[in-house]
């Protein structure tokens, strides 16, 4: 495919993405926020520092340039860093982390015109795409003007190498046209060049090196408290639509006495879609947000959640990390059905005991490393879930070895974001 076919296929589907918006918007009215951003308008004047330019399309992305956005502000203090998104969740959650102290704005859609005006604009000495973001108008224009653009953090699963493959040369090309690719393995490293990329370097995972928030384990400790600290606590994390019903029939079918289940929805639009679920089921069931105040009493209010509450909908945001200090075994959703998995290193940093469902190929080399380490358990479906969960709990010795395992792999595994950075300073000093 040619650059002009794929950006006159976006124009012809443009309609279709600000209708998806609107649609978006009934559930999430930040869609509607900031539309002008989403061609290259800004009403923020032009920097008048130096940028250094991230873009991190989500959450996930964003919470993983932590570290790195860190060791940037050493090495490059006179530069102000722009981090830019793709959905208001994302740009949320770099709101949280980093206040003010960066610049944020939507990238726009990869139109010849929006990415013009967006380079104009903020004129970035660099940019850096995390993961596997790929839009070939952005690349072309960042090569005209000389703006060298990294891919860092680069995954790239059979699947998607299989997708982009079909794309022929326009991939080839964009993939040559960047300066730099970190790669999370070497297998994503293979599979990039196999599609045509040229400086691929392995760096590892930058997700191994997001530290806990320095608050995460006390307020963990709160949270446990609040949950009941003799109760046997069971977090389904970053559940996906669909997921939450399979989960609970295997809660139900695993009969832990006295199993608290703390269910954390991975999309925040979601929250009161779980909670009809709840209802529908006949599940006793509280809101994390409903009881903030009790969970950060000092000193903390012990049994705050009822012993005939079976459930915890966890509906806060930004509390990840305390979530999975507060649980005894989390489960990480994405992965029982074909959705491909979410992160499950956060976890691990925690030294929590792991399960994964079958389906993991966003994170297939974490996964696999887990599994190798002894720091996860994979369950097929349901029915293999509520078998885990009696055994686990069953078992304290064995939560304790896999809590161990969890934390080791984690550190072993740190690293990535130092040389990152060196690779970065290196595409700077050759400029």
């Amino acid at each position: 495919m040619p650059r002009w076919t794929y950006t006159l296929l976006l124009f012809l589907l443009l309609p279709l993405a600000l209708l998806k918006l609107v649609w978006r918007a009934f559930r999430q009215p930040e869609y509607l926020r900031h539309v002008p951003e989403r061609f290259g308008f800004y009403r923020m004047p032009p920097p008048s520092s130096p940028i250094l330019w991230i873009h991190a399309v989500s959450v996930g992305e964003t919470r993983a340039t932590a570290p790195l956005v860190s060791l940037l502000r050493q090495r490059y203090p006179q530069h102000r860093i722009l981090m830019t998104h793709t959905t208001p969740t994302g740009r949320a959650a770099g709101e949280q982390l980093y206040g003010d102290d960066l610049l944020r704005c939507y990238l726009p859609y990869d139109l010849p015109g929006a990415m013009r005006r967006f380079l104009q604009h903020f004129q970035p000495e660099a940019g850096l795409l995390m993961e596997t973001e790929l839009w070939f108008n952005l690349i072309s224009a960042c090569e005209q003007r000389r703006i060298p653009l990294l891919l860092v953090n680069a995954r790239l699963s059979e699947r998607s190498a299989r997708g982009y493959a079909r794309l022929g040369n326009l991939v080839n090309e964009g993939l040559r046209k960047l300066t730099a690719i970190a790669a999370q393995t070497e297998a994503d490293a293979q599979r990039l060049r196999a599609l045509g990329a040229g400086a691929v370097s392995v760096t590892g995972n930058l997700k191994f090196d997001v530290d806990p928030p320095t608050a995460a384990q006390a307020q963990g400790e709160v949270l446990r408290l609040w949950l009941g600290p003799d109760r046997p606590v069971f977090l389904a994390a970053s559940t996906r639509d669909g997921e939450e019903a399979l989960v609970l029939d295997a809660v139900a079918a695993a009969q832990v006495p006295g199993m608290l289940t703390v269910i954390v929805p991975r999309h925040p639009q979601r929250f009161d879609e779980v909670a009809r679920l709840l209802e529908k089921r006949g599940l006793a069931f509280v809101r994390r947000s409903a009881l903030v105040p009790a969970a950060h009493a000092s000193p903390p209010m012990a049994d705050t959640v009822g012993a005939a509450t079976a459930v915890v909908l966890g509906d806060s945001m930004g509390e990840m990390f305390a979530y999975y200090a507060a649980c005894d075994v989390a489960f990480i959703g994405g992965s029982l059905l074909p959705l491909g998995g979410q992160n499950l290193i956060e976890a691990c940093a925690m030294g929590k005991p792991v399960l994964i469902g079958p389906h993991t190929w966003n994170f297939e080399a974490v996964a696999t490393g887990a599994l190798e380490a002894g720091a996860a358990l994979r369950v097929e479906d349901a029915h293999a879930l509520a078998a885990r969960l009696r055994e686990l709990f069953a078992d304290e010795a064995l939560r304790e070895r896999m809590s161990g395992q969890a934390a080791a792999f984690s550190s072993h595994h740190r690293g990535a974001s130092a040389r990152v950075v060196t690779m970065i300073q290196e595409v700077l000093d050759s400029k």
